[in-house]
């Protein structure tokens, strides 16, 4: 089975009332076209997790980020294909977020997360990014990655 290594940005930031909320989007096109992910797309030959991450977010969000810790490195198999995915905290750096190729996106919190349709292979990362935002690494300073919550 062919495997297709991607990286997913986890965005963070807090809403109005200083919660913390994470950025997720809904696919625009394709076989999974409504689902709902964390952006990101395919490293190309080369290229570090990091730095594809970033132009990733640039290419789909117009959107400069800061890359902050791995979560957790997501293996998942599709019926065509085995995905492996590291996923990284994510924080804006400057520009406004611009869909270029997703249908809709929204700011969710803990208690948000279960409102949208999340594809297959994020599923398990929306429960590591649950037990985070739940946590005390979800303070103001930065939220970091599932290695750091298991150290408290």
């Amino acid at each position: 089975m062919k495997t297709i290594r991607v990286v997913a940005a986890v965005i963070k930031a807090f809403n109005e009332k200083g919660e913390p909320v994470i950025f997720a989007t809904q696919r625009g096109y394709g076989e999974f076209k409504d689902g709902w992910e964390f952006p990101g797309g395919k490293i190309e030959a080369g290229e570090s997790p990091q730095a594809a991450l970033k132009r990733e977010i640039m290419e789909e969000l117009g959107t400069e980020i800061s890359v902050g810790e791995l979560i957790d490195t997501v293996e998942h198999d599709y019926p065509a294909f085995h995905l492996s995915m590291d996923c990284f905290w994510a924080r804006i750096v400057s520009g406004k977020l611009i869909l270029n190729e997703h249908e809709a996106a929204r700011w969710l919190t803990k208690e948000e997360l279960d409102s949208v349709e999340w594809l297959p292979a994020d599923v398990r990362l929306v429960e590591l990014i649950r037990d985070a935002m739940s946590g005390s690494i979800c303070g103001r300073e930065h939220l970091k990655g599932k290695a750091a919550r298991l150290r408290e």
